[in-house]
């Protein structure tokens, strides 16, 4: 089966996948201008790629949670679905990733570290 998650931010959705829900991989994230553009752009990725299985990171016990979860769940609404979407905590996945990455890029807002926090979200949810 084939998994891709999404951290989703105002501002970025960092995207990772898994074609054989034993691997993890970080791809470019998708800059948004607006929800129906980002909505539209993540769309067609999953039809690209052949997604079967969608994974979405949500908030759990933040500050801002609440209306965070809410924004998701609201842009998730917004995709073209025929395939299984299921809720991840994300709680720490960008602490995690910026940890994981220090010294291998730098950390611009190029969305390579919303990837990252979107890989570490499918690899909870696989138990990897």
């Amino acid at each position: 089966m084939k998994y891709a998650s999404l951290d989703v931010g105002l501002k970025r959705i960092g995207i990772a996948i898994s074609p054989d829900g034993k691997v993890v991989l970080p791809l470019n994230a998708i800059h948004r201008k607006n929800r129906k553009q980002a909505a539209r752009d993540v769309n067609s990725f999953l039809k690209e790629w052949e997604i079967e299985s969608l994974i979405v990171g949500l908030p759990k016990d933040g500050s801002g949670s609440e209306e965070m979860e809410r924004r998701i769940k609201h842009f998730v609404s917004l995709l073209n679905l025929e395939i299984p979407v299921f809720y991840q905590d994300e709680q720490g996945s960008s602490f995690e990733a910026r940890e994981m990455t220090m010294g291998d890029f730098r950390h611009k807002k190029d969305g390579r570290l919303d990837s990252v926090a979107a890989k570490i979200i499918l690899e909870r949810y696989l138990g990897l």
